[in-house]
């Protein structure tokens, strides 16, 4: 017999309460300093806070600030392109949930040319305008409609068709092309015969809190995910093992992080408001637990590693040092966040904003002028996970 989530005690691990307290629980013990790779300087806080302000007035002079959501990719070049879609919730929520699943890392050599701008992009930004002319043309519709995701279309991608969507030539290679056509294919099977943006239809009302959110799209998509641990029979998607997590029998030792359900999650946030359905609660969400905001944390001083961290080599993504190092930039961030609004003036900037102003930007600003835009630390993952 399947064991609903709700009876599983899995259920403790699904959500972004259990991600805080679990990171904060990490800290803590980094903080006695109970951690033979990293320390915490919080002395350097307000110097990071200061230089995420400065990246978030360059960058929004007004400091009208959006979310941090993959919306922001498709802007990429200044353009409007949300103005070629149908004015569908439906619509939106299915380009949201499939562009953020294949928004992994790019690899340094590719890029794309949007053939009707001929802007090359590359990164998160070429990932995401492509798929968005790639939902524009039709290409996971089934029917006469292109705008939108249909479950037999997923079934039926491969890495070929995937790649002509992305531009992939010899002299132009994606990292982990079959990885993501093979997560579509999931998804497919998942959906069963639904669209993803099923979740609108099961969240839709006057109002929808973040942590609903969040938690609908844990059901859908937690059976997608690579096989990594389960209790009871449930997967625990992005959940890995430290010995200080603390937590209780079944759970005890699992920290969950979710960082690209969260990031889905956040990115959901304008298609439900375009909606008119107010999204509340949503700080309740974490900080996306990866190696810009990471990243930011070290180059600013604020995480220190130890002298034993080789920065040379590729880390396992499972490893003690990442996920400590993934535990306190959720942690850090939290307690980075007031100074961050204190330094800006405005008291009550939501996370995503100051994510988006922000803490990626000066994360990645910073990784260009320190190592190219390379990562201090490299990590051995699959794309789910960063």
């Amino acid at each position: 017999m399947t064991v609903a989530v709700s009876e599983s005690p899995a259920a403790a691990l699904l959500s972004a309460a259990a991600v805080r307290e679990r990171c904060a629980n990490v800290t803590a013990s980094v903080t006695r300093g109970d951690s033979r790779w990293l320390r915490i300087d919080r002395d350097r806080l307000d110097a990071c806070a200061a230089r995420v302000a400065a990246v978030t007035r360059k960058r929004y002079p007004g400091l009208v600030i959006p979310y941090h959501s993959r919306w922001r990719h498709f802007e990429a070049g200044r353009l409007d392109r949300r103005k070629a879609l149908p004015d569908s919730p439906h619509a939106h929520v299915d380009l949201t949930v499939i562009s953020v699943l294949l928004d992994a890392g790019a690899g340094a050599a590719w890029h794309y040319v949007e053939p009707q701008t001929g802007l090359r992009l590359t990164r998160s930004e070429g990932l995401g305008v492509a798929t968005f002319r790639a939902f524009e043309r039709g290409d996971f519709s089934e029917g006469r409609d292109p705008f939108r995701v249909d479950a037999r279309a997923l079934c039926a991608m491969d890495a070929a068709k995937l790649g002509a969507i992305f531009q992939v030539r010899e002299d132009n290679p994606l990292v982990g092309l079959d990885t993501r056509a093979a997560l579509l294919r999931r998804l497919g099977d998942v959906l069963a015969g639904r669209r993803p943006s099923v979740l609108f239809d099961r969240l839709r009302g006057p109002e929808v809190t973040a942590s609903a959110i969040l938690h609908e799209l844990l059901a859908l998509l937690g059976p997608i995910w690579p096989a990594r641990h389960e209790l009871a029979g449930v997967p625990l998607g992005d959940t890995w093992r430290h010995p200080r997590a603390g937590g209780e029998s079944a759970t005890k030792g699992y920290v969950p992080f979710h960082k690209l359900s969260q990031w889905l999650a956040y990115s959901l946030f304008e298609p439900f408001e375009w909606a008119g359905i107010a999204v509340t609660g949503r700080d309740e969400l974490t900080a996306l637990p990866e190696y810009r905001n990471g990243g930011l944390l070290i180059d600013t001083g604020v995480v220190r590693l130890q002298d034993d961290v080789d920065t040379r080599v590729a880390w396992d993504v499972a490893s003690e040092l990442v996920v400590e190092w993934r535990a306190l930039t959720v942690t850090l961030i939290d307690e980075l966040a007031p100074r961050v609004r204190a330094a800006l003036g405005v008291p009550g900037l939501p996370l995503a904003c100051i994510l988006e102003g922000g803490t990626w930007a000066a994360g990645r600003e910073l990784a260009q002028e320190l190592r190219g835009g390379a990562p201090p630390l490299s990590v051995d993952s699959d794309g789910t996970v960063f």
